[in-house]
This record gives structure tokens, C-alpha cells and sequence, in this order.
């Protein structure tokens, strides 16, 4: 589903990303770790260009990604994405928010765009919000409004760039019980968390990122246990305590 050959990308004279191949078979949980400044969340955000990448290919669903224009937004409409901050629209309420993009993107009607939002909040656990603005929401619901609007393009592949690292503790759990299910409705997901009890629990393989390269690719039992590369295992000692 998700295909990439030969990586590169460089702020300046920072190298962040160094040849990086991977592939993401449809249906797999791909959860991306590793220290600050690895290169996670840009490794997320090429996968759709919000990165543009210096070299190498990256393909969605078997098609090579589009430099701009309208099959870069094609493409992209296909490819659900979840950031730190939940970007939802200050002026619209929670169900608008979650209608928009079907109904401007992919010209569904209003109405079956309004009954399927409706069943995304639900599933999300907040239809009885639906008539709110974000800012009556805490972190964690309007979190949970912006995986039901990007669900609401019924994407092939969902991105996560650190969904939970801007909420409060307590929050936390919640988003991440909405994304543990999407998994296990058998959703192509990539997620870059330093949440290692989702990791472990959700991923069907853990990716551990330093300096810009993959490290280690592996299934999650296997890193948690037994990780092979010193940097991951002083990674694990930092984040687990032992």
C-alpha cells in the first residue's frame, strides 16, 4: 500500500532522511519510534508531499506520488492524516467539521455525508458533541473529531504524526483506543508515537528510526524483548527504565 525506494531529504545541510526503503502491505499497523530529531515525522509527512523528498520514489496504492496539482490532491484525499494538532476549523462545529472534506473533495451529497459523519463521531465516541465547536471540546476529543474527518474521506491509508503528543495525560488513552480499533478493523495505518504500550499492543511491526535510517524493522514482541541494535536497546532503557 504504502512504497518507498531510496529516500533522501535534507533541510540544509541536515541529512533527515537517509535512503530510506520500506514497504507497507494493506492491512499492516506500522508503528515508527526512536529519539527526538530521527527523522519520524518527516518519514510521515513525505508520504503524502507535505515533504517534498530530494531522491528516491514513494508510492500509495501502486501509483507514484504526483508532484502538485489535482492528482497530488487525489492522492492525498486517499491518504487520511492525523497531526499533533487537531487543525479543525475554529468557526464550523464538530459535525461540519468532519462533513467538509466529502462533500467539497469528493462532491458526496450534504445529506449522506451528514448520516455518514454522524456514524464516524459515533464510532469515535462523541456523537453527542456533534452540534459543538472545537473549543468546547477538551484535547482529547477534538482529537478524536479529527481522526473521524479524516475517516470521513474513506481512506486506503491513514498516517499518524505523534496523535497524542500535544494532550494531557488522562487523554491520552482515549485516542489511542479509537486508533487500536481501526487496527483491528483491519485499517493500513502508519503511526509515529512515543506511546510504546500502543505500540506493543496495536503494531504488527515496529520501525526504530535514528539518524534519518531505519534501524531496526521488526515485529514488536521481538523489539521490546530482544532489540538488536545498541541504539535501540539504549533507546528502550531511556523510555522503559531498564
Amino acid at each position: 500500500m504504502i512504497s518507498m525506494t531510496g529516500v533522501q531529504k535534507h533541510f540544509g545541510d541536515l541529512h533527515v532522511l537517509r535512503d530510506i526503503t520500506l514497504e507497507v502491505p494493506v492491512g499492516q499497523v506500522v508503528i515508527v519510534v526512536g529519539p527526538s530529531g530521527s527523522g519520524k515525522s518527516t518519514l510521515c509527512r513525505t508520504i503524502n508531499r507535505l515533504e517534498p523528498v530530494d531522491e528516491g520514489v514513494i508510492r500509495v496504492d501502486g501509483r507514484e506520488l504526483p508532484a502538485e496539482g489535482k492528482a497530488l490532491a487525489a492522492l492525498r484525499a486517499d491518504v487520511g492524516m492525523v497531526f499533533q494538532s487537531f487543525n479543525l476549523f475554529a468557526h464550523k462545529t464538530i459535525l461540519e467539521n468532519v462533513m467538509l472534506a466529502p462533500v467539497k473533495v469528493r462532491k458526496t451529497g450534504k445529506s449522506e455525508a451528514r448520516s455518514r459523519a454522524l456514524e464516524l463521531l459515533d464510532r469515535v465516541g462523541i456523537a453527542n458533541q456533534a452540534d459543538k465547536y472545537p473549543a468546547q471540546l477538551s484535547g482529547g476529543q477534538q482529537q478524536r473529531v479529527a481522526i473521524a474527518r479524516a475517516l470521513a474521506m474513506s481512506p486506503k491509508v491513514m498516517l499518524f504524526d505523534e496523535p497524542t503528543s500535544a494532550l494531557d495525560p488522562e487523554m491520552v488513552s482515549e485516542v489511542l483506543d479509537v486508533m487500536t480499533s481501526l487496527a483491528r478493523d483491519g485499517m493500513t495505518m502508519l503511526v509515529v508515537t512515543h506511546e510504546m504500550g500502543f505500540a506493543r499492543k496495536a503494531g504488527d511491526r515496529v520501525l526504530f528510526m535514528a539518524d534519518g535510517q531505519i534501524v531496526e524493522d521488526t515485529d514488536p514482541d521481538s523489539f521490546f524483548t530482544a532489540p538488536k541494535s545498541d541504539r535501540a536497546r539504549d533507546f528502550l532503557g531511556k523510555i522503559l527504565g531498564h
